[in-house]
Order: structure tokens, then sequence, then C-alpha cells
């Protein structure tokens, strides 16, 4: 095949265009906003929800150093109790819904069909959605700052007295402290919120899932699979097993905050600590829904700075299952204090030390890897080594946590917050992190600043280590968490003032990450498209990467096919499946953000029905029927599309061993 077999096209047939009964044909812009707006490619839709991501991490980032600024000293009162208790709130909750999350989404999307060999998921138009949707719930949410910022400036007038405009009942939203007794419209915001980024979650959960399944190159059998396509899989059946419980209980509380119901309420008989169950059902699963895509990516960035294939490639794949299956087994560990029973307490407990086997099986693979490997240090391999190390932290102090004795006394103390930090922060943001320092120069065709990158890695980790290793020491001695302040005399001060230097150089070192990956998206220095002489699929593909991802489908002989092409002895093949009028492409679509702004009308209109602001309740109704109308016209607009001619292979018979060239240069073929 020659070097012109990922070249862009040039031959572009417009099909007749198709409209739908109403009059209805498919948008195709490809340029200005517009496309932007209506776009269904996956990879432009990795990139929203990428800078969609890093916005909210540096949101998530400023409410986390307002956090430490007021604990820095005793008795401060740089923030009130009020806002104190809404910043930990939305700085739990959007770090976890629209900081990690959307930042694994980002990765899923534009890497899994190239890892794959397909030409985009399964489902284009309800990628869309899915972003479109992520997107209202995440406005939803954080508009409650804006209305408390108006509220507490006057813009409403002296009448009207809210308080908790913004959530402030924790990221776990315990009832029946989240009752409309005890949080003001901050939680109507929040459930709403949820729900939304919820119905997200899920669209999003199984499209990948059937894209994986269905749509692999020939030959991309199910062990041939990436490490990251692997954890995309398991953590997509996670998301379509979690969030129904979650979903189950936000309702059951808006039922009781929006029309009197008694799921929750304890004067009427209602259970509190059915929505501890069906939270945690939820919320421990939620850890390795974050956890397993950093795993993903540490897999594939190991094998390639240490010049050796995956060690235990299927054990790490089972262990990643195991480890998905076990998340469900152990909810209860949340609840040792709430009086479960010996039993029950016992079986928990048991469990919970269980699902350390299959972690630690990774960590002793990864470690296998690196054994006699020709590894180079470069930035993403530090912030790889970084995430094992901290991540392994995260699990000794987890392992402290599942015998109940010990978990009694750590509850509700800031040791747990050191433990879920060094799991959550010190584990998938440094994953994160080395994914964006190895996959940026594969989607824009630019590298961040290396040195640069050293100088981030450093940041972070010393950084995180300053910042969070001192609450381990302040919830053994007693410093509870949530807390607005303390007085002085409790040996907290020093502590505290550590932890706060800490989390600025830590908030410093992502800053400088953050500012140097916009520059460098748009000023970044040039490399080739196959930087890191890497092993999977997308590195043999030029950067940019084609709309249409493969001019010719690749036929897969073997794991690690690019690297096995290159270096070994079986070269990849291909086959031509366009046909003589070349490959369909998909048509863009209006609706999937039509949808989206309905939803957002939904959750604005519900929140300020809660506010008591008239006729609000018809508003929603609105929002509904704008959500309906766009799904009932997605479902009628015409196919739409349009064939491309790529460049076809020298033999187009599917048994030729000529394979892709080398990827080109960036920005050379596109």
């Amino acid at each position: 095949m020659s070097a012109d077999h990922h070249a862009a096209v040039a031959d572009k047939t417009e099909l007749h265009v198709e409209k739908s009964p109403l009059g209805l044909a498919r948008p195709d812009p490809k340029v200005g906003i517009a496309d932007w707006l209506t776009t269904v490619d996956h990879k432009k839709l990795g990139i929203m929800y990428g800078a969609a991501a890093v916005f909210f991490f540096l949101v998530g980032g400023v409410e986390a150093l307002m956090i430490r600024t007021q604990l820095a000293i005793a008795g401060n009162d740089f923030v009130s109790a009020q806002l104190y208790n809404q910043l930990f709130t939305m700085h739990g909750t959007t770090m976890i819904f629209l900081g990690v999350m959307p930042l694994s989404a980002a990765f899923f999307n534009y890497l899994v069909p190239l890892q794959i060999g397909a030409r985009d998921v399964a489902f284009p138009r309800l990628n869309a959605f899915s972003l479109w949707t992520f997107i209202a719930g995440a406005a939803v949410l954080n508009a409650s700052w804006f209305f408390q910022f108006a509220h507490d400036v006057g813009w409403f007038g002296q009448d009207l007295a809210l308080s908790d405009i913004a959530p402030a009942g924790g990221w776990f939203g315990y009832a029946p402290l989240t009752s409309d007794g005890y949080t003001g419209i901050g939680t109507d915001f929040w459930v709403l919120g949820l729900q939304i980024l919820g119905v997200a979650s899920l669209a999003a959960a199984f499209n990948f899932i059937v894209t994986i399944l269905n749509m692999r190159a020939p030959g991309m059998t199910m062990m041939r699979l990436p490490v990251f396509t692997w954890m995309t899989l398991i953590t997509s059946f996670l998301i379509i097993f979690a969030f129904p419980a979650i979903t189950i209980a936000l309702a059951e509380l808006m039922f009781d905050r929006f029309f009197g119901t008694n799921f929750f309420r304890v004067e009427m008989g209602g259970q509190p600590i059915l929505w501890q169950h069906l939270f945690w059902v939820f919320g421990h699963p939620e850890v390795y829904i974050l956890v397993l895509p950093a795993m993903g990516i540490v897999s594939e960035i190991l094998p390639t700075f240490s010049k050796r294939p995956l060690f235990g490639y299927a054990i790490v794949v089972f262990s990643g299952a195991v480890i998905g299956f076990l998340g469900f087994a152990v909810w209860s560990h949340h609840m040792f204090t709430t009086g479960l029973g010996k039993v029950a307490t016992a079986a928990f407990s048991l469990l919970t030390m269980a699902i350390a086997v299959p972690t630690g099986v990774k960590i002793f693979n990864w470690i296998g890897t690196l054994w006699h490997g020709r590894i180079k240090f470069t930035v993403p391999m530090c912030f790889a080594l970084g995430f094992i190390w901290m991540f392994m932290m995260g699990g000794f102090s987890g392992i402290m946590h599942s015998a109940a004795p010990a978990d009694a006394q750590q509850q509700d103390s800031y040791f747990v917050i050191a433990h879920f930090h060094y799991v959550l922060l010190g584990g998938v943001l440094l994953g994160l992190l080395a994914g964006i320092y190895f996959w940026v120069p594969k989607i824009f065709g630019r590298q961040m600043n290396q040195k640069l990158g050293y100088w981030v890695a450093g940041l972070v980790v010393v950084g995180f280590n300053v910042a969070f290793f001192p609450m381990h020491y302040l919830g053994l001695t007693g410093m509870p968490r949530r807390t607005h302040t303390y007085l002085a005399g409790f040996g907290w001060e020093m502590w505290n003032m550590v932890s706060t230097i800490g989390a600025f150089l830590l908030g410093i070192g992502i800053a400088i990450c953050f500012v140097n990956l916009v520059w460098t998206v748009f000023r970044g220095k040039k490399v080739e498209a196959d930087l890191w002489d890497g092993r999977t699929l997308e590195w043999s593909l030029p950067t940019p990467v084609p709309s249409y991802n493969f001019a010719a489908t690749p036929i897969v002989s073997a794991r690690d096919c690019w690297w096995e092409h290159k270096h070994g002895k079986k070269k990849m093949k291909y086959m031509s499946d366009g046909g003589p009028d070349g490959v369909h492409m998909p048509s863009q679509s209006w609706f999937p953000l039509q949808c989206g702004i309905g939803f957002f009308w939904f959750g604005m209109s519900m929140a300020m029905m809660a506010a008591g602001v008239p006729f609000a309740g018809y508003s929603a109704i609105l929002g509904l029927l704008i959500l309906f109308v766009g799904i009932y016209l997605w479902a009628l607009e015409g196919p739409g599309g349009y064939h491309i001619k790529t460049p076809l292979p020298d033999d187009p018979s599917p048994d030729s061993t000529s394979a892709p060239q080398q990827a080109a240069p960036a920005n050379a073929s596109h």
C-alpha cells in the first residue's frame, strides 16, 4: 500500500439529499460553529468532552483551594459556614461527574473506534446526544452558583429570602438532610442535574458496548483488544448496572421534595437508610468507573515506554472484570457505622479485603512489564509510574477501612478524605494526565512542552503528597471532615497549613498543565504521527486523523498489531470496504443539540418551580416538549450521508499483505 493510503480524499460524492416526510434534511456543514454544534464525528465529540472536562476541573480546583484556604488557620472566617458547605458539595460533585468522568469519556470517544479499527461509534447521533445532555446537566448544576450570587447581591429584591440556592448537602446527598426541611433549592438543582447527567452516561455506555462488541475490524478478537478498550467496555457495563440505583434514589428524593411523598421522611415512616443503600450500590462501583479507564491508560503507556508487551495481558483484563464485579459487592463497607449487624459487617469486610487481590494482580503485572524493559522516562511514563505509587498508597489505606473496628474510628474523619483523594486524585488524575501527554500528539499533531511536563509532574506529585498525606494524621487525631473551622489547641494547626500549601502547589501544577495544553493545541511543536513508536491501531493513522479514520479496513493478525507490523513478523493486511462509490459517511444533525436544550430548559424550570417562581411548571412542560419534539424529529429526519473515495490500496485483494506504511508526518496528509 502506498503512503497515500491515509491521505485526505479529493473525491467526495454527494448522495441525493433525502428528506423526511416533513421535509427535513440532515445538515452537512464542515466549517465554523455550526459544524461543531451538529457534528456526529466521534473525534470532535471527544475533543469537546475534553474541553468541558478541563474547564470543570479548573472550577472544581478553585472550589478546593477555597476550602483549603478556609482551613489553613484555626478560627478562620475566609468563607461562611453556608458557603463552605456549598463549596465541598460542589467540589465533590464537580470533580466526579463533571471532571473525571467526562475526561475519561473524551478518551473513550476519540480512541476506542480507532483502536478497534472502526470508522465511528455504532450510533453517532446518540453519541452527540450524550455530549449535549452532559453539557445540559452540568449547566443546570452550576447555574445554582449564578442564582446564589444574584440572591446574595440583591438582584431578586429584599423580599426573597432563600437559603442554600447552591447545593449544600454533600456529594452523597444523605437523606433526610436533603429533604426540603433541611436544605434549600440547591438540592433541587443537584437532583435534576445528576438525573440529566445519568441519562448522558447511560446513552454513552450502551453506545460503547455495542461499538466494541460489534464493530471490531476483522481479526480484532476480544483477546486482541487494547487494554484501554477493554477497560472502556467494563466501565460501560458498570455504568449501566450502577446508574439505575442512583436514578431510583434521585427520583424518590425528587418526589419527596416536589410532590410530598414519604420515601425518606422519618416522621411519615420513611427509611433514610434506603438512600444510603441505593447511593452506595451506585457509589462504590462509581469509584471503579473512575479508576478503570486510568488503569487502561497506564496499561497502554507502560509497554510503549518499556519496549515490552504488557506482562500477563489476559490476567490484567480478567482482573479488571473481577474488580468491576466485586465493586457491586462491597457497598456496605461505607455503612459499617449504621449498624448492619455482625454477619453483614463480617461479609462486607471480607469482600472488601478480597477486592485488593485483583488490584494487586494488576500492579504486579505492571511491575512485570517494567522488569528488564528498556524504560524511557518520558513525561507520560513519569505520570504512569506516579499513578502506580499513589494508587497503591490509596489502596493500603482502603484495606484499613475494610476492618470494621478501624473503619468505625476513621468514619467521617479526615483520614477518609486522605484515602479517597489518594485513590481518585493521586491515582485517577495522574493516569488521566499521563493519557493527555501520551495522546495529545496523536489528537492535535502537536506535542506539549516536555521540559514543562517534567516540572508539572514534580509539582503535582509533590504538591499532592504535601496536601493529602498530613490528612491521615489529622483524621487519626480526630479532625472531622466537612468541618467549617476548628479551634486552636487541638494540634491541627500546623498540618492544616502544610496541607493548604500542598494544595496550592498541586493547583499550580495542574494549571500549568492545562495552560500548556491550550497553548499546544494552537502553537505547539508539530511532531510526527507515530511519535512514541506506538503499539495500537490509532498510531498507524496520520495526524489529524481523517474524518473516515481508515481508508481501508485493517485486518488484524496479532495483539499490539501496529507494533507487530513494524517490528514483528505478523504484518497487517487490509480490505477495501467502500465499494465503487467509496466510504459512506453520516451526515450531521441538529436534533441531539435540541434534546440537550430541552433537558436544560426542563431542569432549570423544575428548580425554579421549587423556588416558587410563577408558571415555572408550565415552563418545565415546555422543556419536555422541546426534548420530545427533538427525539421525534430525530427519528424522522432523512438518513442523509455522502460517499468519500478514500485512497485505494495498490492491490485491493483482501489477502494482500501490503499494509499501511508508517504514519505520515503531522499535518502533511490532511
